[in-house]
């Protein structure tokens, strides 16, 4: 895939829209995740999706990672093996399907993980950030949106640019579960 057309009106291109600012984007409300990976699935965008919400330690996100992706067997189970198996995914090696329009990798419920391991959780969506950069180099997008229940979840900037809520959440009062909003959110 090419990059976006200049000539186009890309106000209703929702990739466009993710990838604008930074290719990690967080999601809180699940009807919105839902709704911006149907609209991608249906622009021809291959959807990964994975469940963070019972990964306890770092090897359940490697298990998980790796038979998404179809990991070869030599894979290292490691931050580094991540790393690398990563740059193959970009290649079109394995996990990513020749002439999509791009790869989206959807982490579900993401801030259980974060919470119980804060450093690997950073460090993922960092490598994820810079794959996303590389594959741009080569005329592929690829994208991970993150899943959480926690409206006031943080991370530290990816790849050098900032993990911002998509447009629909971007404000603090729309993130309230009860809708409300304060003056200090006002």
């Amino acid at each position: 895939m090419a990059a976006f057309d200049p000539g186009a009106d890309l106000s209703g291109d929702r990739a466009f829209r993710l990838l604008t600012n930074t290719s990690v984007t967080l999601f809180w409300r699940p009807q919105i995740l839902d709704e911006t990976i149907a609209w991608l699935s249906d622009h021809g965008y291959q959807i990964i999706r994975v469940d963070a919400a019972h990964w306890s330690t770092e090897a359940d996100l490697h298990r998980d990672i790796a038979a998404a992706f179809s990991f070869p067997d030599y894979y290292g189970h490691n931050l580094d093996a991540l790393n690398d198996c990563m740059r193959d995914v970009v290649s079109q090696d394995y996990g990513w399907t020749p002439h999509t329009t791009g790869l989206v990798l959807v982490f579900a419920d993401y801030d259980a993980f974060a919470t119980r391991c804060p450093s690997p959780a950073q460090a993922v969506l960092d490598i994820m950030a810079e794959h996303s950069r590389s594959a741009s180099l080569f005329g592929h997008r690829l994208m991970c949106l993150v899943h959480s229940n926690d409206p006031r979840i943080h991370f530290a900037p990816v790849g050098a640019t900032p993990v911002m809520w998509n447009d629909a959440e971007w404000l603090d009062s729309k993130r309230r579960p009860d809708g409300s909003a304060t003056s200090e959110h006002l």
